[in-house]
């Protein structure tokens, strides 16, 4: 069955509970974490814009966000029903063209609200969507590819949304430093999206799916997702110390330092233990996004 092929309409309605799931909301902290970032690294008071601050959230998280996993498991139903039959799709629980329903008015109401909190922020909205077409569906389907797929998803994840949550606080263009960082925590996180690809490493080679573990193997995929990590990480360090953030510095180094010792168990057996590393040295690559931008915003 081809991606394009949409079933015909079902006359039930899907339990609210299962539209939910649809939007995984697990997949909404990374993004929201990223917008959060961004609203500090601007170092604008928030007590006067609670406002926007609330719905960058939500437009970064559950609108934007909740829409790619919609569309994503729209595309990847079939995958699904091999790894994750139980999902709401290929289980039923969310038939006919529902799905498709719900990723467009996910798509409508995210250029919404993104024109009401400015243009600049419109503007990363649009190129989030973009994104979030593009990943799952055809013609160009990124995901598809071990190189494109995870630099697309950095770049939303992290990127877009950090440049959101500046823009937000800013009304403006966010300074090169934070537009630097946040390009650099996006190269990072294309090395964590490397990691997530291992869960699925069997149905994505029956299906196709050319991700890193697939096509270079699991141990190779691994070195390289380590790499990419540490040394974005590296790369924010000298820029921070650089621009005599110096305390910063020092807390996103000692954190990398932690996740480098995280990386020698992950690579002695990648598919073991990524779900752990995901806990342990993911906790403490967003915690030195945070640490970034405390000292890009002027705080510490």
């Amino acid at each position: 069955m081809s991606d394009l092929t949409i079933p015909a309409a079902s006359p039930r309605v899907p339990a609210l509970k299962d539209v939910i799931a649809l939007t995984k909301p697990v997949t909404w902290f990374p993004p929201m974490w990223a917008f959060l970032c961004g609203v500090v690294s601007s170092g604008v008071s928030l007590g006067d814009n609670w406002g926007f601050l609330l719905a960058g959230i939500v437009l970064t998280g559950p609108v934007v966000c909740g829409t790619s996993q919609v569309i994503n498991d729209w595309c990847d139903r079939h995958v699904d029903a091999i790894n994750e039959p139980d999902r709401p799709i290929p289980s039923g629980r969310v038939p006919g063209r529902w799905p498709v329903g719900i990723a467009l008015a996910g798509t409508a109401l995210s250029l919404a609200l993104g024109a009401l909190l400015g243009f600049w922020v419109f503007a990363a909205t649009c190129v989030a969507l973009f994104f979030g077409w593009a990943y799952s569906a055809p013609p160009f389907r990124f995901k598809r590819s071990g190189w494109w797929g995870p630099a697309v998803c950095g770049l939303s994840y992290e990127g877009l949304s950090w440049f959101t949550g500046a823009a937000v606080m800013l009304a403006a263009l966010p300074g090169t430093n934070v537009l630097a960082v946040l390009l650099l925590y996006s190269l990072g996180a294309f090395g964590i999206m490397t990691l997530n690809d291992f869960k699925a490493v069997d149905g994505d080679a029956q299906m196709g799916l050319k991700s890193l573990p697939v096509t270079l193997g699991v141990p190779s995929a691994a070195m390289i997702a380590c790499a990419v990590i540490a040394l974005s990480q590296l790369a924010v360090i000298a820029l921070l110390l650089a621009e005599q953030f110096t305390l910063s510095g020092i807390a996103v180094s000692a954190l990398l330092a932690l996740q480098l010792a995280c990386m020698v168990r992950l690579v002695r057996d990648p598919r073991r233990f990524a779900p752990w590393y995901n806990a342990t040295g993911v906790s403490l690559y967003v915690f030195g996004m945070l640490a970034a931008a405390l000292g890009l915003g002027g705080y510490i």
